[in-house]
């Protein structure tokens, strides 16, 4: 039988059915939408591995994509109300936002990296942070960002041919990808390791 710290460190199964169904809908209208190649995104790899660890309860899962969201949507609402409210992007990568050639309905689902945020910080304070998540979402980001190279060089999918802050593209294909990547891991991914490894217990074997 399931002790009582166990069960507190499990997600209720209204949530669990929720962020199921939620995928369901998401994927097919995303896919409609953007087609499959969108699905090698960071931040919508994020949402498939959201949903997944909170259906199956999987630690592990939820912390690496909190490495992945937490500060990316941050950036990603920064951007967005930026170019709302003043008429300009400050990284790019929100433009699709605001494209009238979609369906509003279907760009407004991308509210999610609002979402998201908060989503995560609660799911790894009930589950608890696995320490092996920054290793696991270090070689996600190596193989979205590759995989991000085969996509129409004009999406710029993953920041895999251009960088979001000075426009250009660092050397040839391998060396780009890996100075992106690089930077993930050391700007984005470390810093937000260290602080959840600092603020929340540690999850169950």
């Amino acid at each position: 039988m399931m002790t009582s710290h166990a069960a507190l460190r499990k997600f209720p199964d209204w949530l669990r059915w929720t962020a199921l169904l939620w995928l369901a809908f998401w994927f097919a209208a995303y896919w409609r939408t953007w087609g499959a190649a969108t699905f090698v995104q960071l931040c919508d790899i994020a949402v498939i591995l959201t949903c997944i660890g909170l259906w199956s309860n999987n630690a592990l899962l939820i912390s690496s994509q909190a490495l992945s969201s937490l500060l990316v949507d941050m950036a990603w609402a920064l951007d967005a109300g930026w170019r709302l409210f003043l008429g300009r992007h400050v990284f790019g990568g929100t433009e699709y936002l605001f494209d009238a050639h979609f369906p509003l309905w279907v760009r407004l689902l991308s509210l999610f990296h609002v979402a998201m945020p908060l989503l995560l910080v609660w799911a790894v304070h009930r589950i608890g942070y696995d320490r092996r998540a920054l290793a696991l979402q270090s070689a996600i980001v190596i193989c979205a960002m590759s995989a991000a190279r085969f996509t129409p060089v004009a999406k710029n999918m993953n920041f895999a041919f251009t960088d979001p802050f000075f426009h250009r593209a660092w050397g040839p294909a391998p060396l780009h990808v890996a100075i992106n990547a690089c930077f993930m891991v050391v700007a984005i991914y470390l810093p937000t390791h260290l602080l959840l490894r600092r603020f929340f217990s540690a999850a169950a074997a």
